[in-house]
């Protein structure tokens, strides 16, 4: 299966060296459920252009350190694209940024939070089942988070999967295109999820909610296979069968 990467952000400076960049995550997320994936990158943070929604098989958008709101000149066109990819039937998923953005491009609205900054491990329900969503086993999902955005107007044509108190619409499926999205970031090792707290502790985190996020991830699992899982199977029934990238 070919998979195209839309690489929106890269780990923070100070911890970068450590850690691969985000498309990375998401390959060694996936290809343990799809050994035959191959992977594609659109680092639109370079300034490489996107591709024809024709030309590509399937899509995934990764997190940012930019809001959906934000001068950024490559996010139109990224709403544009998933627009498009949308109208030609193209399987697309988004992370974080990714989430947001596709919520905006299909009619939603994300924005700050007034809940502020959601950062640590945390713990969704599932609030609807679809398909791709098998071996939840009724419980809940937890993720690691970094955001102070969120969607805050679901989209019309969007249905909620997992959800929590601070995170309504934290996992969405929508309904006129093979698209889901989730705020969480599965692909983040806790390692990373750790370091990465660390970093902006006591700068962009205040310490005591910082403090409170590394207990969070030292004191409990992450299912990041799960959603990787998840995304996974939502990609081998979402590819038009007369697509490249299905395997022989």
């Amino acid at each position: 299966m070919k998979l195209t990467i839309i690489e929106t952000g890269r780990p923070p400076d100070i911890i970068a060296a450590r850690f691969p960049r985000y498309p990375v995550m998401v390959t060694e997320l996936l290809s343990v459920h799809v050994p035959e994936l191959a992977v594609e990158t659109v680092a639109l943070v370079e300034g490489e252009a996107l591709p024809a929604p024709e030309a590509v098989d399937a899509v995934l958008v990764t997190g940012s350190p930019h809001g959906v709101y934000d001068p950024v000149p490559w996010i139109g066109p990224l709403k544009s694209f998933m627009r498009r990819c949308a109208a030609r039937e193209v399987p697309q998923v988004g992370i974080c940024f990714g989430h947001q953005l596709m919520a905006e491009a299909f009619g939603g609205r994300a924005a700050k939070a007034p809940q502020g900054w959601g950062i640590g491990r945390h713990s969704y329900r599932v609030e609807h089942s679809d398909g791709f969503m098998a071996g939840h086993c009724g419980r809940d999902v937890h993720m690691a988070v970094s955001h102070q955005d969120q969607v805050l107007e679901k989209p019309d044509v969007a249905e909620v999967l997992l959800a929590s108190d601070f995170t309504p619409y934290a996992a969405l499926a929508y309904r006129h295109a093979p698209a889901i999205s989730f705020q969480g970031h599965p692909e983040f090792a806790p390692d990373f999820a750790d370091a990465l707290i660390r970093s902006r502790r006591g700068t962009r985190f205040p310490e005591d909610l910082a403090d409170a996020a590394l207990e969070s991830l030292a004191t409990g699992q992450l299912d990041g296979d799960l959603v990787g899982r998840w995304i996974a199977s939502f990609y081998r029934g979402s590819v038009r069968a007369d697509s490249a990238a299905l395997a022989a």
